[in-house]
């Protein structure tokens, strides 16, 4: 099963809009962080670091769920229900840049960790609901 983002909807990736990012922790109760979103090739793209709880849990349970809140109208959202098809180091650290770019105005992440390795989650999307 796959699903898409409404068109009129788009535009919630490009604004500084925050994901709520809900990931199943080992006994299967919910996980929520609030993360930055992308939108590349059909995909949801969650951008985190290796060994964080959201790390553990998408390796061990791929399902995954993320509300995008449209921050010039809280009641304009996207929920979102998909799987974690793709998780990859490649390219996570040049994406974390753009991230920067896009949710603080800095060309660089400034709050990378030493030793720390960044890992992109490719979500499919599997539902999703658009409201407002």
């Amino acid at each position: 099963m796959s699903a898409s983002i409404p068109e009129n909807y788009l535009d919630l990736f490009q604004k500084k809009a925050f994901g709520s990012f809900t990931t199943l922790l080992p006994d299967g109760s919910p996980h929520t962080t609030p993360v930055w979103v992308d939108f590349q090739n059909g995909d949801v793209w969650v951008n985190s670091a290796v060994g964080r709880q959201k790390d553990r849990d998408v390796r061990r349970d791929p399902r995954v769920a993320i509300a995008v809140i449209d921050p010039d109208n809280p009641y304009r959202y996207l929920g979102i229900r998909g799987r974690v098809h793709e998780i990859t180091e490649e390219g996570a650290t040049q994406h974390i840049d753009k991230m920067a770019k896009k949710y603080l105005g800095q060309d660089k992440y400034p709050y990378a960790q030493p030793g720390e390795k960044r890992v992109l989650y490719k979500i499919k999307l599997e539902h999703v609901h658009a409201m407002g």
